[in-house]
């Protein structure tokens, strides 16, 4: 069986986003996930409340910790991964609405090729990754069963992104390990630190690939903060022709429009959330292990519950159930 990754929200300031993701969370992934909380001291008395009663509620194994001073976004989640060890981490934007299966099928998308060090799924606001059209900010769908059923039927093929996109990514724990984690010195934001960390796997030999069997939603694009995109164009100086260059050839029209007539093909089509069931089952026992690990592992390479952020000793913990070992 597929291991399935650990899921991590940075905890934002916007209590209605912060809500919507959590009620997502739950409805459309396996229960028993490991979900880390890890709030830079931006979360509110409101956010506060619907965090605890979300760890109260949920059927995932949840944890939160909340550090007492904010060390900045990008510092913040580099420690954060480094606490996972090698664990393969799902990093999620704080207003991110996963669609139903989101989970499963990146982990599959890991499963399938041990080249890809990134797996970013469809978005509405997703850049290169975005649906239906390139480039373009959609409204949130407003049927997920019917757009995550759309995506399932695509075929995996896992195309080739500039970079991995901040709304959802999938990182592979070894691979971002060999690349030294994110530059905390260079990059104020996680969407620039995000792709000079995809671009320096790429250059070790990884892939940044799309996988379009998911889709995960949200509010609107990420983005970067000031003098990021400098710091980008002095590393990298190809990096924004590569970018143009494919936003206008826009390589994954075909599978834009596969994904569209799929859509379109089961708009009478009953809604059947047995079938993400038996779907994600079979998924998760198909196709070697590869790269992932399990919960075991993550707890012998720094479990987010037990173990406190690196170079902050002013953390606090709430746990929700017990962690695996």
């Amino acid at each position: 069986m597929t291991a399935l990754p650990v899921v991590l929200l940075p905890v934002g300031h916007d209590d209605d986003a912060l809500d919507a993701c959590l009620a997502a969370l739950d409805a459309g992934t396996p229960a028993g996930t490991q979900v880390w909380l890890a709030d830079d001291a931006r979360i509110g008395p409101r956010g506060a409340q619907i965090v605890q009663r979300w760890l109260a509620s949920t059927p995932l194994q949840a944890d939160y910790t909340c550090r007492q001073r904010g060390v900045g976004e990008v510092a913040h989640l580099d420690d954060v991964l480094r606490a996972c060890g090698d664990a393969d981490v799902v990093v999620l934007a704080p207003d991110a609405v996963p669609l139903p299966g989101w989970l499963v099928e990146l982990a599959a998308c890991f499963a399938r090729d041990a080249s890809i060090a990134t797996a970013t799924p469809w978005c509405n606001a997703g850049e290169a990754a975005s649906w239906p059209r390139i480039g373009e900010i959609a409204p949130v769908p407003d049927d997920p069963l019917r757009l995550a059923r759309a995506c399932q039927q695509l075929p995996p093929l896992h195309p080739e992104l500039p970079a991995a996109i901040d709304h959802a990514v999938l990182l592979r724990g070894n691979a971002r390990r060999k690349a030294g984690g994110l530059d905390t010195a260079s990059y104020g934001s996680w969407y620039a630190a995000l792709i000079d960390l995809s671009l320096r796997m790429a250059g070790l030999g990884w892939r940044n690939a799309l996988c379009e069997t998911a889709f995960v939603a949200r509010g609107g694009e990420g983005g970067p903060r000031e003098g990021d995109m400098d710091a980008l164009a002095a590393r990298w100086p190809a990096w924004h022709a590569r970018l143009a260059t494919y936003l206008m050839n826009d390589p994954l029209h075909v599978c834009r429009a596969q994904l569209q007539r799929h859509y379109a093909a089961l708009e009478n089509a009953p809604t059947q959330q047995g079938l993400f069931a038996a779907h994600d089952l079979a998924v998760m026992g198909d196709g070697p292990a590869g790269d992932d690990v399990t919960s075991a592992q993550l707890a012998a390479s720094g479990d987010p519950v037990d173990t406190p952020l690196p170079g902050d000793a002013s953390v606090t913990q709430t746990e929700h159930g017990a962690p695996s070992r």
